[in-house]
């Protein structure tokens, strides 16, 4: 995820994959009008980092590196002084019901956000199918040398942490491995992800030179992305990779694994709608929320298949809304 902007790209920009980005952006939350059609003010300075945060701020090696690690830092503490970056995961003063989290998920999960235009990739809404896996989604963690040990052990706990969540929100099988994986997550400085190519030819084989090109030339208002695939040419992943920012301060980096982990599975886009979600350019949450838990859960209900668009889906997912919510309209 970015605090700058998300990005997630369309199916079919290679012959052999279907292709997704996710790059979170972030306007400074001023306020707005919560799902529910209850107007909310801007969120108190939000706690400190759980448990699960990543215990250690990273070593700069290269006065690159460290350009980049004190930029990002200025934008985590202005943020959290602007109450952003919250990581209270059921928020009381951001209510939302049965019909909010219907609409959330179609704009989250049957929409794309960005699409290329030859070869650009360019800001424009546009309708999608539902994509998920549907094999095991195997991760494996791979730290750049810029990366301290201590970072790469409370990094590694978190990501298996947070990869069991999610195997439990979806009921599919989630996990973290150190052999064959098919979503890698890659943690890099600025010098290790402009020079990460060859690598991405690895671990993509078939992957075109534009999007390595995202990868390798990361606006630095981009903290970090992900890129799913599908070998097949259908709306089913067979592969993903993540890549996050090294320079990151902890909470950013949490916030990055999270929400690029979560968008993984399956939900491409952002919108002003979704709150209290990760799902939002605003940058108001940095955890995953109870909304974006329900997200998951309906993303990969039996009842949805991937290839649905909004027509056939929606009053499926009209009941599976009710149906999480407890049945709240």
């Amino acid at each position: 995820m970015v605090w700058g902007r998300d990005m997630k790209a369309p199916q079919g920009h290679l012959p052999a994959f279907a292709l997704l980005f996710a790059l979170g952006a972030c306007t400074p939350f001023t306020g707005t009008q919560s799902p529910s059609g209850t107007v909310a003010a801007p969120a108190a300075a939000p706690a400190p980092p759980t448990a699960e945060a990543p215990a250690t701020e990273i070593e700069t090696p290269t006065p690159l590196s460290s350009a980049v690690a004190a930029h990002f830092k200025r934008v985590e503490n202005q943020r959290l002084a602007d109450g952003l970056l919250r990581t209270d995961p059921r928020p009381a003063d951001v209510p939302f019901a049965a019909r909010d989290l219907e609409d959330v998920f179609v704009r989250v999960a049957l929409h794309d956000e960005y699409t290329f235009v030859g070869n650009r990739l360019v800001e424009q809404k546009t309708p999608a199918p539902l994509r998920r896996w549907r094999g095991p989604v195997r991760m494996r963690l791979q730290f750049g040398d810029s990366v301290p040990e201590p970072m790469q052990r409370a990094d590694t706990r978190l990501v298996s942490q947070f990869a069991a969540r999610l195997g439990a929100l979806t009921g599919h099988p989630v996990s973290v491995t150190q052999g064959s994986a098919n979503f890698h997550v890659l943690v890099l400085d600025e010098t290790e992800r402009r020079a990460i190519g060859p690598q991405l030819r690895r671990l993509i084989p078939g992957i075109d030179q534009t999007t390595q090109d995202v990868v390798t030339n990361l606006p630095r208002s981009v903290s970090c992305l992900v890129l799913a695939f599908s070998r097949s040419g259908t709306d089913i992943y067979t592969d993903a990779v993540a890549v996050i920012r090294a320079e990151l301060p902890d909470l950013s980096r949490m916030a990055c694994y999270h929400e690029e982990l979560a968008q993984g599975m399956g939900l491409p886009n952002d919108s002003p709608r979704a709150r209290p979600s990760l799902f939002n350019d605003a940058a108001e949450f940095a955890v995953l929320t109870a909304m974006d838990e329900y997200l998951l859960r309906m993303l990969y209900d039996p009842r949805l298949r991937p290839g649905m668009r909004e027509p056939e889906a929606r009053p499926i997912i009209r009941r599976i809304a009710s149906e999480v919510m407890g049945g709240e309209s």
